[in-house]
């Protein structure tokens, strides 16, 4: 890289960084932490500093998301990045512009359905960008009823934490795979996590309840915004819940996609 062309080019690129960091924040990812790959910010930076103004529209930014998010739940920034981010910039730039061939990126990515069971922990790209997803769909905070916007999900200290919790699963024997899967977590204010404690659902949100904190009806909109089926907390039933709630994270993965998840009605893979 030649000195000129870095000054020529740099202010641009800058650009494109901040611009970048106002879209992730469209898409819920307002921290560090939670941002899926710091790989991918480089060819998005680019793409932001080549399209200009282009990016407030529309059609390009579905475009953009589209092909951010087969990136973060394809899993495909793992490894063997710089081929990547050169492909990327040469494919995507012409599928926003004509629209006729997806970029690589795009038509690779796959999410198996059955990767819900190993996202155990934020280390994974795929499990950040389902939280995201989870926010992006308009997640509330169970008591408050606040959506979880960009100054309300730092204010409040907001984290991930288990529905079902973790102490009461062990005590029903429930396997630690499927209790500690990304399909029994979503994202809570620390205050509300505390009053949950170790207690069962229907326990935690009957206590939400009489202590006045909201009402049967709002605490059944403020949960289900989180794509959980309420009838099923409150009856404790986490088979129920586990496959309700999975159905419906594969649908925020397959529509942020922009393709159909493969095999996820099969037998086995319920």
């Amino acid at each position: 890289l030649e000195l000129n062309d870095y000054k020529r080019n740099a202010p641009k690129v800058s650009e494109g960084f901040i611009e970048a960091a106002k879209f992730l924040k469209e898409q819920r990812i307002f921290s560090a932490r939670d941002l899926p790959y710091t790989t991918q910010l480089i060819p998005m930076a680019v793409l932001f500093a080549l399209l200009g103004n282009k990016t407030q529209d529309a059609v390009v930014k579905e475009k953009i998301a589209r092909w951010y998010w087969s990136g973060v739940l394809g899993e495909m920034y793992g490894s063997a990045n710089e081929t990547r981010y050169a492909n990327d910039i040469t494919e995507v730039m012409p599928w926003i512009e004509d629209g006729k061939v997806e970029p690589d990126t795009v038509s690779r990515a796959y999410f198996n359905p059955i990767r819900l069971l190993s996202l155990q922990t934020r280390q994974s790209a795929a499990y950040k960008g389902i939280m995201a997803l989870i926010l992006q769909a308009g997640a509330k905070d169970f008591i408050s009823g606040s959506k979880m916007d960009f100054i309300v999900f730092l204010d409040e200290n907001t984290d991930i934490h288990h529905i079902f919790p973790k102490a009461y699963c062990e005590k029903q024997y429930i396997e630690r795979t499927k209790w500690n899967s990304i399909v029994n977590k979503t994202p809570i204010f620390a205050r509300t996590n505390r009053i949950i404690g170790g207690s069962p659902p229907s326990n935690y949100l009957k206590k939400m309840e009489e202590a006045g904190h909201v009402n049967s009806e709002q605490v059944n909109e403020f949960v289900s915004s989180h794509k959980i089926d309420v009838q099923a907390m409150r009856n404790d039933d986490f088979v129920s819940f586990f496959i309700k709630r999975a159905k419906s994270l594969l649908n925020l993965i397959g529509t942020a996609m922009g393709k159909t998840i493969a095999e996820r009605d099969n037998d086995e893979i319920i």
